[in-house]
């Protein structure tokens, strides 16, 4: 098992925040791993500041930041300048890029329909991100069926709002869940 596997294994609840409210919850909670779904290029270091002060493990979702690129410069820049655990994308090729720079990278990928999931699957296979998160995280039956087809370990997130869909999750194989969902941050691994 792999340092990041063993990480979520031992937080399998990752706190999903959207805007300063949520930073500030979350700064609150016992959650460990974090991901960031906002910013730009004038707050993410503040965010990313905020978050490691409280010993939180940050993850920032690239392609969700204004007024940067996802492109290579754009990588560079966040790992020089912010320096977050890693990197969350749905490009392949910013993971390659964060990866060569030594960052853990989580590719998202939303499953739709068949052709979304096998092109996911060959995107995963191409760029070897170090999870993947898998959206929506009700999607029982595609973590699953991702679980056979991927060795990378499988992150739920989108539309996880009870403890049951959490549960189920982590049922069908999903490592850990993501959620932006406060009321599930508190939640320990054992009342599960």
């Amino acid at each position: 098992m792999s340092h990041f596997e063993m990480l979520l294994a031992d937080n399998p609840i990752v706190g999903a925040i959207r805007n300063d409210e949520d930073l500030d919850l979350i700064c609150k909670s016992t959650i460990k791993i974090v991901f960031v779904l906002y910013g730009s290029i004038l707050s993410i270091k503040r965010i990313n500041d905020t978050l490691k002060e409280k010993d939180k493990i940050v993850f920032i979702h690239l392609d969700m930041l204004e007024g940067i690129k996802s492109d290579q410069k754009g990588v560079e820049f966040i790992k020089e300048v912010i320096n977050p655990y890693g990197i969350i994308s749905t490009k392949g090729i910013t993971l390659k890029h964060a990866a060569n720079l030594g960052m853990f990278t989580i590719q998202r990928i939303f499953m739709l329909d068949t052709l979304s999931f096998d092109t996911g699957i060959k995107s995963v296979h191409t760029f070897s991100p170090d999870a993947v998160e898998v959206l929506p995280g009700i999607a029982a039956k595609a973590i699953e069926t991702l679980g056979k087809e991927i060795t990378q370990p499988i992150i739920a997130g989108g539309l996880i709002k009870t403890k049951k869909d959490a549960i189920n999750a982590l049922s069908a194989g999903a490592k850990a869940i993501s959620t932006s969902c406060s009321e599930l941050w508190e939640f320990e691994e054992k009342s599960l």
